[in-house]
């Protein structure tokens, strides 16, 4: 008989106390698990940054018809540098999601239009990066919903309150 299909009143007392500490370690890990998502998902945005403010940046987003790219990119890079670094630090997090639905939202539909692209081969890369931006959007909406978790500003702000 396995430990599932044994009544509990046949159970060893160990059995729970492992199965008990066990949870308890569990949980002690995912309280890391949070900051943890939160550095790999801001890292992709505070890895870019330099080159919003690249005259190389600034010229492939002409080229994808940006409008006054010149304004927008930088303005876009601002974006994704304090969204990421508030998502990623954990103060105001909510807010720090919107701007980068902000930014992602006008980048993806005009960086990624993979529907305008003739070569099926860049049209297949381009939905891809279109597919994979629509996925952060998904994850700036969960944390502008739970905000940002243990070990954040944010958590040390509400517990002083």
């Amino acid at each position: 008989m396995t430990q599932q299909a044994m009544p509990s009143s046949h159970r060893h007392p160990h059995d729970f106390d492992h199965a008990h500490s066990l949870g308890v370690h569990l949980s002690n890990l995912s309280t890391y698990l949070v900051p943890l998502g939160r550095l790999l998902f801001t890292l992709i945005f505070l890895e870019s940054i330099p080159m919003h403010f690249s005259a190389q940046g600034i010229g492939y987003a002409a080229h994808s018809g940006v409008p006054w790219p010149n304004v927008l990119v930088p303005l876009s890079g601002i974006l994704a540098l304090a969204g990421g670094l508030s998502v990623l630090l954990g103060y105001h997090a909510r807010i720090g999601a919107l701007l980068l639905a902000l930014f992602l939202i006008p980048v993806t539909l005009m960086m990624h239009a993979f529907w305008n692209i003739p070569d099926a081969q860049m049209a297949q890369m381009q939905m891809v990066m279109f597919m994979k931006n629509v996925s952060m959007l998904g994850a700036t909406l969960m944390v502008m919903h739970f905000g940002a978790g243990p070990i954040s500003i944010d958590a040390t702000r509400t517990r002083r309150l």
